[in-house]
């Protein structure tokens, strides 16, 4: 890591990306966090959706998301693994942590019920369960049983992975009702899925489920999969979603007072937090930034989708791009491997050139989480604007 990036940012904010880089300069990628966007939209998220908003730390587990999303309103913490939990304990000591990965380590589970108070887990499985029964010491366990549901329109597709048939769901609720332990349902349709129609038909599959075993299910978890309008996308906005889980449950009947959790993570966090980069380098249509994707910028390539980014210079350059035409250009990364380059165009002002930056949007999710050190290309700086994020129009 290069020696300008060791510097104390904790209370660093500006206006805007310009008036970053006229103070900076910076020759490094800068994480650029917009609370008030962060806080804005989990507040809109808790007043819409009928029950417990639970954020999935995957998506970013900054300590200050952490506390940005608590301050929102949010209480309770979807985590996957100890190191999730004890980022949860360490930062927000009185929230709740739920380890919802349906496959944890005999390990996992001891540290999590012995180190960290957690008591609510999700399985898919019997052996997970009974796992998860032979290691835990408390028993005033909550334990959901995740339940496989169709395909959905989603970008990542997840019940290949995860997820008990109805029958198999049936049984090992039975056997938590057994053991006299509290039993929930959960279900995942996707990640960034754009059909609400999913979650209709979701709850088609767990009403069999619910009717059918011995357990008092007190809680449905619908996962997540609310999908965020990226650059030239358009998604249905959450009302819609809302409405298929309300429809949902009213049409199979399950009763109104079985509580409704969900999961989100992408939804919540992935609008508040831009990347500012600068051009190493152009060759034509091409330019070469100093992040890509072993960076904070691999969502394009995994999930095909386009991010928003837009010029930034020095409030003091005499070169104005606000007049310049628009063109596509290809971007590639700082590393020496040829895959590191985006599937997505950015589109930018034709003048762009070496030294200029570029404020990349929507990195809030799986940006700084998936990001890599290859070939010694990193960054830690991050710093707080109060701005609007890049448009995605």
């Amino acid at each position: 890591m290069v020696d300008d990036q060791d510097i104390e940012t904790d209370s660093i904010r500006f206006s805007d990306a310009a008036a970053l880089v006229t103070t900076l300069k910076p020759s490094y990628p800068v994480y650029c966090f917009r609370p008030h966007k962060i806080r804005a939209v989990v507040q809109h998220f808790i007043e819409t959706f009928p029950g417990k908003v639970v954020y999935a730390v995957k998506c970013n587990i900054e300590p200050r998301m952490l506390s940005w999303v608590s301050e929102a309103g949010v209480t309770a913490f979807d985590t996957a693994s100890l190191t999730e939990i004890a980022a949860v304990r360490k930062q927000l000591p009185d929230a709740d942590a739920l380890f919802m990965h349906p496959v944890k380590s005999r390990a996992s589970i001891l540290a999590a019920d012995q180190v960290y108070d957690v008591s609510t887990y999700c399985v898919d499985s019997m052996a997970e369960l009974e796992k998860v029964l032979q290691v835990a010491k408390r028993r005033d366990l909550k334990i959901f049983v995740r339940v496989a549901t169709p395909r959905s329109k989603a970008t990542f597709e997840l019940s290949a992975k995860f997820g008990a048939t109805q029958t198999e769901a049936i049984e090992i609720l039975d056997r938590v009702a057994k053991e006299r332990m509290q039993a929930g349902i959960a279900f995942h349709i996707g990640s960034q899925c754009i059909n609400p129609r999913a979650f209709r038909t979701a709850f088609a599959v767990i009403s069999d489920v619910w009717r059918a075993t011995k357990a008092e299910v007190r809680e449905i978890d619908v996962g997540s999969g609310f999908p965020v309008a990226y650059a030239g996308q358009s998604v249905p906005p959450l009302e819609d979603f809302v409405k298929e889980i309300v429809e949902g449950r009213r049409e199979t009947g399950i009763d109104e007072d079985v509580a409704l959790l969900c999961e989100p993570g992408r939804a919540l966090v992935a609008d508040g937090c831009s990347m500012l980069c600068q051009v190493y380098l152009r060759k034509g249509n091409k330019l070469y930034l100093n992040d890509g994707l072993y960076g904070n910028l691999s969502e394009p390539y995994w999930a095909r989708i386009r991010l928003p980014a837009r010029l930034i210079r020095a409030k003091n350059e005499i070169h104005k791009t606000n007049n310049a035409p628009l063109q596509d250009f290809t971007i590639f990364g700082p590393t020496c491997d040829g895959n590191d380059f985006l599937p997505t165009p950015f589109r930018l002002p034709h003048d762009v050139r070496e030294g200029d930056w570029i404020e990349v949007g929507q990195i809030g999710a799986y940006g700084a989480a998936l990001s890599t050190k290859f070939n010694g290309f990193f960054t830690n700086v991050q710093v707080e604007l109060s701005d609007e994020p890049p448009p995605t129009g």
